[in-house]
């Protein structure tokens, strides 16, 4: 009964596939249904490859094989040690993709996909943070402290952002020493100043909530112990960072190297500009910067831009990698041919 359902919809399909504006897409659609009929595709497929293949592509993860996902409902994470991690959307497991092999499939908090745990959305940012980054961060009372490489930093009150290098040699991270007030904190002086009956009652709170927080601000040691300020166990590293806010420290954009991105342009952490973006790229948030610092690259809704105007499309998750010394911008594509995800890699 099923299979003559599909049959009259093959049918159906291919008697209105002379409407020119819909007819390679219909086409597209018959052939898949018919492949589902007759079980005809186990793995491979006519549709032409994507602009984005290479020659020397290499398979990473065949889905016709121990793996039967659909590449649609997949997400796919670069690991340290350069294998994948890929997550199945419809069922949350996890596998490990790592030469030809597959491992999996591993269930959240597994200790063999460490270091890519998945947090609330409702959880505070500080937390997720701590939790993403728990070998280097650690809880000391109701503050923070960072243990890299057998020194100890903090302790802090807030990490705003914390990144490492490829090679784990280097790290910086944006952190306040004391906060005045906690969220919870302001929100109830907040409330109790709109509840307030009077004018008068409102000024009286709001004089008073004041005097507390510039007592609080010297005992946390003046304007300077409640400013965001830079750590990093770089040498003669910056930590004044006036205009902050505009920017951010970022891991992953030239290999082995932490910068401060801004919306218009790349700073080393000694406070010199490394690369001025051209005006169409200003404020992409994927850039990657090659060794020389002469060429960069940016990555948005699939597709790598060069900033030497050459384009790749239809790919997805590239990064850096270094492979026999040489610095490669890698990316990922799916090869309906194979039925595999594929990746390619340009010298960077």
């Amino acid at each position: 009964m099923k299979k003559s359902i599909l049959f009259l919809a093959v049918v159906t399909i291919f008697s209105i596939s002379s409407l020119q504006a819909q007819g390679d897409l219909l086409k597209k659609v018959a052939g898949s249904m018919k492949d589902e009929l007759f079980g005809t595709r186990k793995g491979g497929s006519k549709d032409p490859e994507p602009s984005c293949s290479c020659n020397d592509a290499e398979q990473i993860v065949d889905l016709g094989g121990k793996l039967q996902i659909d590449y649609k409902e997949m997400n796919i994470t670069t690991m340290d040690d350069g294998s994948f991690l890929l997550k199945n959307r419809m069922d949350g497991n996890y596998y490990v993709a790592r030469g030809n092999s597959i491992s999996g499939p591993f269930t959240a908090g597994d200790s063999r996909i460490a270091g890519f745990e998945e947090t609330d959305d409702n959880m505070p940012a500080m937390e997720a943070l701590a939790i993403r980054n728990k070998e280097y961060i650690k809880n000391a009372g109701e503050k923070y402290i960072i243990n890299f490489e057998g020194k100890t930093y903090g302790p802090f009150s807030r990490i705003d952002k914390f990144v490492v290098t490829q090679s784990k040699d280097k790290f910086a991270a944006m952190v306040v020493e004391n906060v005045i007030t906690s969220e919870d904190e302001g929100k109830k002086m907040e409330e109790a100043i709109e509840n307030a009956k009077t004018d008068q009652e409102k000024m009286d709170l709001a004089m008073q909530y004041t005097m507390q927080i510039q007592e609080k601000m010297m005992q946390a040691g003046g304007p300077s112990g409640i400013t965001p300020k830079l750590v990093t166990n770089i040498p003669d590293a910056m930590d004044d960072l006036t205009g902050f806010s505009v920017g951010t420290i970022n891991g992953n954009i030239k290999y082995d190297y932490i910068f401060l991105v801004y919306y218009n342009k790349i700073n080393d952490l000694h406070g010199k500009a490394v690369m001025e973006l051209k005006p169409e790229h200003k404020g992409v948030s994927d850039i990657f910067l090659n060794t020389s610092n002469t060429k960069y690259a940016v990555y948005s809704y699939g597709s790598i831009t060069l900033s030497d105007g050459k384009t790749l499309t239809d790919l997805f998750n590239p990064h850096l990698i270094k492979v026999g010394g040489q610095v490669f911008l890698a990316y990922m594509y799916y090869s309906p041919k194979k039925n595999s995800m594929m990746q390619c890699k340009i010298q960077f």
